[in-house]
């Protein structure tokens, strides 16, 4: 049996995983993280999104000891992450956004070296690196040099080689970037697994499809600032239950469309990846008859009409400032992943 299914051994300190309060961080004139606030709790996985340059990475580095807050506070399992940062090293594993392997060397080789720079001895360090290459799916391809590995394959890699220690908490910065939606599959499915034994799991995505199946809580940050905090349910409630959604014929309507929208529901609007959707909160249904007379009066032509329940990505667009940077990846009408910026 592979040591990812064997029960692991954690630091009995009470609920929380994560206790951040504050957590300042400025670049120059740049404030990256403004006043962070954060609770995981123990054995649960944790979102993070928010746009491009929100301050989701920097967060992590701050928590993971990688850099030193200007203002504020951490606790991981209750140690503090600069007065205990060497206890705090023990208990995590960190996967970032570019692979830290070696490669000229073999996916064996590399998992043997990190193996022993932690401490395992020799035979110790190969029986890890076979469990973990079968685990994620890379026993045929273990002697292959890492030149040769496909972007998906890496990645695997690199979350193997934070494994290697089975920390009680896990940071991942975007873990399935670059990966087939088969292999994301499997790497999903790995996370829930380490969480079912008991590990924490913290992630950031730029795939909001992977934060609704994956996360228990999700914290939406922009700007530095935690803006939106709770359960995918909970998120989705915060913009109504069911949404109005309004194709329009001619996308030279979309500004006066969209004033429309807002001033006879009375409330706030967003717009679809393909750029002929408005998408509202359905606060008062009795409302909808007033805003097709006022279309008609505009001349504005629909399209389509129909009402749906809310999701994340409309969640994501309603609570930030200025939605995604790429809008042309928000979820196609197939169901496809929306990917944000981290």
């Amino acid at each position: 049996m592979n040591d990812i299914n064997r029960k692991i051994a954690f630091p009995e300190n009470g609920d929380w995983a994560v206790e951040a309060r504050g957590l300042v961080k400025t670049f120059g004139d740049n404030c990256a993280v403004d006043g962070v606030d954060l609770n995981v709790r123990a054995g649960t996985i944790y979102g993070v999104l928010g746009p491009n340059g929100a301050g989701k990475t920097t967060t992590i580095r701050m928590l993971a000891t990688l850099l030193r807050a200007d203002e504020g506070s951490a606790r991981i399992f209750g140690h503090d992450v600069v007065k205990e940062a060497q206890i705090v090293r023990q208990l995590i594993g960190v996967t970032g956004q570019y692979a830290s392997v070696d490669e000229s060397l073999s996916a064996t080789e590399n998992l043997v070296i990190f193996s022993r720079l932690l401490g395992l001895g020799r035979a110790e360090s190969k029986r890890k690196a076979n469990e973990l290459l079968e685990e994620f799916g890379l026993t045929e391809a273990a002697k292959r040099p890492l030149k040769n590995f496909s972007g998906g394959m890496r990645r695997r890699l690199d979350l193997a080689a934070s494994l290697i220690t089975q920390p009680p908490l896990i940071f991942l910065d975007e873990p399935t970037t670059g990966l087939d939606p088969r292999t994301r599959n499997q790497m999903w499915e790995t996370i829930r697994r380490l969480v079912k034994m008991g590990s924490t799991v913290l992630l950031t995505t730029q795939y909001l499809q992977e934060a609704d199946e994956l996360a228990d809580r999700i914290a939406v940050i922009d700007h530095g600032k935690v803006v939106a905090e709770g359960t995918v349910d909970e998120l989705k409630a915060s913009v109504g239950n069911s949404s109005l959604h309004l194709r329009l014929e001619d996308t030279k309507d979309m500004e006066n469309a969209r004033q429309a929208v807002e001033q006879v529901l009375k409330v706030k609007s967003s717009v679809s990846s393909e750029g002929v959707k408005i998408i509202a909160p359905m606060a008062d249904a009795n409302k909808v008859t007033d805003l097709l007379i006022a279309f008609r009066e505009s001349g504005i032509q629909l399209a389509e009409l129909s009402v749906q329940k809310p999701t994340l990505d409309e969640v994501f667009l309603n609570i930030t400032s200025h939605g995604v940077e790429d809008p042309s990846k928000l979820p196609s009408k197939s169901g496809e992943a929306a990917e944000v910026g981290i």
